[in-house]
């Protein structure tokens, strides 16, 4: 089982202090660092409560610096998931293109992928906040959809064809299996940014083996004896 910490996301409370104090004021900065300040208050206070003066104000520049780059906070949306998720499931695709073996490992591996790159680092309250503020900010909704959710599910409804064209995987509603197959990882990444806090936390390692044990003998052919 591939681990599942992400390196580049800090856990102590010390960082996390540290990322929540505003930089020092520069007069320049990178798109890359504004995304980013963006990213960490949309995940802290959500799409409605973050304004402009606070992402620039994380980022140490000034609001004026800001515009430069973006006009509105929807931009400074859309980038953060061009730059964080948009290319992980690039990767994702090209890991499909190029995987030679069996069906139920190259699903194991796109769905583990996906919770190390994105569920397990702060993109991960990128679909908690799509949940929440959807029907109030339906523009990102569907930015978002177009971009992540449809991508996502063609790169799986893909993955499970195969599986089904090669005898591996049974006979499949394949939407609705897409569809089972995403919300135990939306769950647990929910879950990361709502209720863990609670005292009742998940064990990410346990519940992926969990749902991947079940998923997997799910999706099996039945042996050519038992058919």
């Amino acid at each position: 089982m591939p681990t599942f910490a992400d390196p580049a996301a800090p856990d102590t409370d010390d960082a996390a202090a540290s990322a929540r104090r505003p930089r020092a004021r520069r007069k320049e900065a990178r798109p890359s660092e504004l995304t980013a300040a963006a990213l960490d208050l949309f995940v802290e206070k959500g799409f409605a409560a973050t304004r402009l003066d606070d992402v620039a104000a994380r980022a140490g520049v000034s609001k004026g610096t800001l515009y430069l780059y973006f006009d509105s906070k929807e931009a400074l949306f859309k980038a953060v998931v061009e730059e964080g998720i948009v290319p992980a499931l690039a990767a994702a695709e090209q890991r499909f293109a190029e995987y030679e073996g069996s069906s139920a490992e190259l699903l194991r591996s796109l769905l583990l992928g996906w919770w190390q790159q994105i569920g397990n680092t702060r993109l991960g309250g990128v679909p908690k906040l799509i949940i929440s503020e959807s029907r109030n900010f339906p523009e990102i909704a569907q930015f978002y959809h177009d971009r992540v959710i449809s991508r996502g599910r063609s790169l799986l409804r893909a993955a499970l064809q195969r599986g089904v064209a090669a005898g591996e995987f049974r006979p499949l509603d394949i939407e609705s299996c897409i569809d089972v197959i995403i919300a135990p990882l939306l769950m647990l990444t929910v879950w990361r940014y709502s209720l863990c806090s609670c005292g009742n936390d998940i064990e990410p390692e346990r519940f992926l083996d969990t749902q991947f044990g079940i998923l997997i003998h799910g999706l099996l052919a039945a042996p050519e004896g038992a058919r």
